[in-house]
């Protein structure tokens, strides 16, 4: 199912749950859903509470059928690494994936890039899969073309003098599709 171009993801490991959802709210005031969707991290039970469009699950975190019982609706995704991941998340109810590092990236310093046949992979399960690690602009149209239903990004939004238009410059290969 197709959502809305532009979902924000909300990550302080370090908050508790209280917190966490009242960042969460102020976050959803911003981004007005459905204009943008709103992900929490690793959070089913904070991403319920605040009315958020969807969970985003690390690859230690509980399963997505596990995720399901406390947030019966809206996206959850698994963050996968391998191809093996990929499977599992898929065969445990993932609605989306977050696949990667796909290059490298100072946000992992010495993780691996997993590639573009990484997601060419995980293309193949059917699932949604949301490209992340070391894309920018230059390398957004090359991820789509591998399978990538979208892609998440920090450092190209980050540096960026503009960051709207270092998004639109991501979002280019999906939307001229569209």
């Amino acid at each position: 199912a197709a959502g809305p171009a532009v979902a924000l993801h909300v990550r302080d490991r370090a908050a508790g749950g209280a917190a966490l959802a009242r960042i969460t709210l102020r976050i959803m005031a911003l981004a007005r859903p459905p204009e943008a969707a709103v992900f929490v991290n690793g959070r089913p039970d904070v991403a319920a509470a605040a009315g958020a469009q969807g969970v985003q699950l690390t690859s230690d975190d509980i399963s997505p059928q596990d995720a399901r019982t406390g947030f019966p609706r809206g996206w959850i995704g698994r963050s996968v690494h391998t191809v093996a991941e990929a499977a599992a998340a898929v065969s445990e109810g993932a609605d989306f994936l977050l696949v990667g590092n796909v290059y490298q990236t100072g946000s992992h310093p010495g993780r691996p890039a997993a590639g573009l046949a990484l997601v060419r992979e995980a293309a193949n399960w059917g699932t949604p899969v949301i490209a992340i690690g070391g894309i920018d602009a230059a390398r957004a149209a090359e991820v789509r073309q591998a399978g990538a239903y979208g892609t998440a990004a920090i450092g190209a939004l980050w540096r960026s003098a503009d960051p709207a238009a270092a998004a639109m410059a991501l979002l280019a290969p999906w939307l001229e599709e569209a």
